[in-house]
């Protein structure tokens, strides 16, 4: 057993001096935490307060398990979680014992198409991709038939423009859980589900159908940019809102336009860069002000795979080093959803280790010494862009 595991989890590629130890015993150590977690072929983010399965988790682990030789895991996934997808095409934002969750949550749709072309593009197994396309198209027609509920008149008049050709509120974003709301996560994974369905429909030779998605691809893509400069004016920010609605601040959010959706280079620039300046000066009033925050929740590792995206090498650095110490306890290689400054307060922390996190924390690392950037002259792959100096040397 312990050499299987030892086999299992060198599998991770990545060979660093000695000060680089400690990131790749916490990947190693992140990578079992994942495996431990599944119940059969069900990932999960944890075997305590989330014994369910998330297609947002899934579909993130997922990504994360198949850059580091995750593939049989990530199969077994996609062929159960599948079947429970509605007969409208809906895809279910979580299942357990009970069977799926029928909760208003509008990320599902996206992240499915997502998860199972990102299974082709890593394996190459596009019979994969064939036996579940019709569940492809379902899930776009779903997407097609919300987006259309905010293409109606009413959305023309000016003070709804910025809620125009957008998906309808959900409750996907865990910070939208007492009121609905037209959370851009919904319409960023949207657009990357669209993406991916064109990909797999012209690897199929479904050639039709792939056109014909682009074209919605193609003119949602226009409404969701129109929406986010129109909500910019309407509550005066120079960020990316979290949602239409709200105006609100939540880079951790929109590190998922980024990646896995692909698409800094159609959003507006120079709001995607406040919004990141705008994360790390609050990030450094925490690590270096006066000891006044409560808690946080780690998923903000994704922002450094964000910041290395946008050139921002160091502070992508500075960002991990941070999160990295938060370790709780913190001798062991895990974190929990929610990190609180003082150890010893009796609140809720969500599981420990905690699957999704972990999986943010390995696909950011990886970000440091390679990622695909979509490019208009098509994919480009990226080489080293977050590592560090020393460790070049």
């Amino acid at each position: 057993m312990a050499v299987r595991w030892h086999a299992r989890l060198d599998s991770i590629p990545i060979s660093l001096p000695p000060s680089g130890a400690p990131i790749i015993n916490a990947m190693k150590s992140s990578l079992a935490h994942i495996l431990l977690n599944r119940d059969g072929p069900k990932i999960q983010p944890g075997s305590r307060s989330y014994e369910r399965s998330w297609i947002r988790d899934g579909a993130l682990t997922s990504a994360a398990l198949l850059r580091i030789g995750g593939t049989r895991e990530v199969r077994q996934f996609i062929d159960w979680y599948v079947p429970f997808q509605y007969g409208n095409g809906k895809v279910p934002c979580c299942v357990d014992h009970r069977g799926a969750d029928p909760v208003p949550e509008h990320d599902s749709h996206g992240e499915l198409i997502f998860l199972i072309a990102e299974y082709v593009r890593i394996t190459g197994d596009t019979a994969v991709a064939r036996v579940h396309w019709p569940n492809v198209v379902a899930a776009v027609n779903y997407i097609d038939t919300l987006r259309r509920q905010r293409l109606t008149p009413e959305y023309d008049a000016p003070d709804k423009r910025h809620l125009r050709g957008i998906l309808p509120p959900s409750i996907s974003h865990e910070g939208y859980s007492a009121k609905p709301a037209h959370s851009y996560w919904d319409d960023f994974f949207a657009l990357r589900g669209l993406k991916d369905a064109v990909e797999l429909g012209y690897a199929l030779g479904e050639t039709a159908e792939a056109a014909r998605i682009a074209a919605l691809r193609d003119t949602f893509r226009v409404d969701l940019v129109e929406s986010i400069e129109n909500a910019m004016r309407v509550h005066k920010i120079d960020y990316i809102p979290g949602a239409a609605d709200l105006g609100d601040f939540d880079a951790t959010s929109t590190t998922i336009a980024l990646a896995p959706g692909g698409e800094l280079r159609y959003l507006p620039r120079a709001a995607v860069e406040r919004t990141f300046d705008r994360y790390y000066e609050e990030f450094i009033k925490r690590r270096d002000g006066p000891q006044t925050w409560e808690a946080y929740t780690p998923y903000e590792f994704r922002v450094p795979g964000s910041l290395v995206r946008l050139g921002e090498r160091e502070r992508a650095l500075e960002v991990l080093d941070w999160l990295f110490k938060d370790k709780r306890p913190p001798e062991w290689n895990q974190w929990p959803e929610v990190v609180w400054r003082d150890q010893r307060i009796p609140r809720f922390f969500g599981d420990v280790p905690h699957g999704w996190v972990a999986s943010d924390f390995i696909r950011s690392v990886l970000d440091l010494f390679a990622y695909e950037d979509e490019r208009e002259t098509g994919a480009a792959l990226v080489i080293a862009g977050g590592v560090r100096e020393e460790w070049m040397r």
